[in-house]
């Protein structure tokens, strides 16, 4: 018989606690007992049961049920999609269309007949891995509708030769679901690309789902990667699929793959390998079927020689390894961008403008564009927002000094070089006087002498 999950039993009777702890623990996965109901509360956020068992009459009332339709109250509160089968000595037919519409799934009568009460279980089981499963559904459709919706705004917009042969590479894998690496500079559209190979890839229309390693925390990553039980840990008040169970059947696009701890790297390692995981706070486990797309914009061969990431999980990652170029590489395909993101903005902010100057356009081409293609949309963004023109002139755009300029922003802005600079000022004002001078600076005399030192002043 399969094992029904985590058991409660809530009853005011020891001997009903102790027999039941003993015939149930053979079929279940863990029995817990609580002798007291307002303890249901407290196993509802640590223990997760997947069924309760609820005595119906407690001390208050030995015979109408109000206090288990109570507890039932609270237990639906703590966990909506919760399974309980009502236990009472008093059953009739009255008390079981009550408690069913309560929101109970069933009514056992004390003292109870064995194989029913395990039929009983069986079922209560069964209907709570469908409640499960139309949750993870919902997850997946979710997964389904933002891997469909963004469609009209990941247009891949490129003619140079760096990018058709890109486009080519692609279309090859259009029919195979092998894992791809992607790597590239920041902001050269790494999620983009994901994307489009998703939509030509045999699994569109399956879920996409995405993460973003670069904005969650080291401590996160494993209960978002493979889901956790309700109880798991502190703030875990419901069970909730991770995102490779939400993947399953689908594709997981693990974004800045590189700051991925080595911890962390070895867990992933495990599930790729082994296509199955284990939700935190659970011994059962889930087979996955998942293509991975992940990218990063580090330099990973390099993190492979410093031992900062695992070989063998570079080797499993990127049976495909892709190479995005930067946009200083591209030519004209800056021009064919900014043009895009001004027929774009221009619709959004209602401006009518029917381009740019060749001044403007010479300027863009002249850029090294070190944020790449998401620069050159903030850009032409800003441009489009402040700009009353028609046609976009160069000093239309905003553009970050480069060159010779950045290198003299970046000396001026070398931290020691500048207070070595106000140290050396603030003593000449004060004629070589330490305590004057370190009220010039706003810092104590003691605090300058070691600045002196260090400074070697």
């Amino acid at each position: 018989m399969e094992r029904f999950g985590k058991i409660l039993v809530v009853d005011d009777n020891e001997d009903v606690l102790f027999a039941l702890n003993l015939l149930l623990a053979p079929y279940a996965e863990k029995v817990k007992v609580a002798l007291r109901p307002e303890r249901i509360p407290h196993f509802m956020h640590t223990f997760g049961p997947d069924i309760v068992l609820l005595d119906m009459n407690f001390s208050r009332d030995a015979i109408n049920g109000n206090e288990g339709f109570e507890y039932l109250r609270l237990i639906l509160e703590a966990d909506p999609q919760a399974v309980v089968i009502f236990m009472t000595a008093y059953a009739d037919t009255d008390k079981a269309v009550q408690a069913i519409k309560a929101g109970a799934t069933d009514f056992i009568a004390k003292p109870w007949d064995k194989e029913k009460l395990l039929a009983t279980l069986s079922a209560g089981m069964r209907l709570r891995r469908s409640r499960n499963e139309v949750s993870l559904l919902k997850e997946q459709v979710k997964g389904l509708s933002d891997g469909l919706s963004r469609e009209g705004e990941d247009t891949v917009i490129g003619r140079s030769p760096a990018m058709r042969e890109l486009f080519r590479t692609i279309e090859k894998l259009g029919d195979t679901d092998a894992n791809i690496l992607l790597l590239g500079e920041n902001g050269t559209g790494k999620d983009v690309m994901a994307r489009l190979i998703y939509r030509n890839s045999p699994r569109y229309g399956k879920p996409l789902v995405t993460i973003d390693l670069g904005s969650i925390p080291e401590h996160l990553f494993e209960s978002e990667l493979f889901g956790y039980e309700k109880g798991a840990f502190t703030d875990a008040r419901k069970a909730k699929a991770g995102r490779m169970e939400i993947a399953n059947g689908g594709t997981l696009f693990l974004d800045e793959i590189g700051n991925l701890s080595l911890p962390m790297q070895s867990k992933l390692l495990t599930a790729i390998e082994k296509r199955r995981i284990s939700r935190l706070g659970s011994t059962r486990t889930t087979d996955i079927d998942v293509r991975f797309i992940c990218a990063t914009n580090a330099d990973i061969i390099r993190m492979v020689d410093e031992k900062t990431f695992r070989q063998d999980l570079l080797y499993r990652i990127n049976t495909i390894e892709l190479h995005i170029p930067p946009l200083r590489q591209r030519g004209d395909d800056i021009v064919l961008l900014a043009e895009h993101f001004l027929e774009k903005y221009a619709r959004r902010y209602k401006k009518e403008m029917r381009g740019l100057t060749r001044e403007a356009k010479n300027k863009l081409l002249k850029y090294a564009w070190p944020g790449n293609v998401r620069e050159l949309q903030h850009v032409m963004e800003r441009a489009v927002i402040l700009s009353e023109r028609e046609l976009l002139r160069p000093d239309d755009f905003l553009l970050r000094p480069t060159g010779t300029h950045l290198r003299q922003e970046e000396e001026t802005l070398n931290l020691e070089q500048l207070e070595r600079t106000a140290i050396e000022r603030a003593m000449r004002l004060s004629e070589g006087n330490v305590s004057r001078a370190a009220d010039y600076l706003g810092i104590t005399r003691f605090a300058l002498y070691r600045k002196l030192e260090k400074l070697g002043l």
